[in-house]
């Protein structure tokens, strides 16, 4: 048969899952914290991107005749820097 437990230990049960809940209640983020993370994110992601872009285009720029290996080449190197910028951050 199953043993019936003590009042006591069944108040103090029912204290530590309402303290279990508060506390969950209180370090939930909010929408304003969530909306603000994610633009973080994306900063993270577009700014290496748009930096190699420009920086690809100034330095093809300067070779005579039409030439994008600059530009395409740091563009990729910003998305990989991006990525990595994301992930570091999503890991913190």
């Amino acid at each position: 048969m199953k043993k019936r437990a003590e009042p006591d230990q069944l108040k103090a049960e029912l204290r530590e899952q309402v303290h279990r809940i508060e506390r969950a209640q209180q370090e939930r983020r909010t929408i304003l914290a969530q909306a603000a993370s994610l633009g973080v994110l994306g900063l993270l992601l577009a700014i290496p991107i748009v930096a190699g872009a420009y920086l690809g285009r100034w330095l093809d720029s300067l070779f005579a005749g039409y030439s994008i290996r600059w530009t395409i080449g740091l563009i990729v190197l910003g998305v990989f820097l991006g990525a990595t910028n994301v992930y570091l951050q999503l890991r913190r």
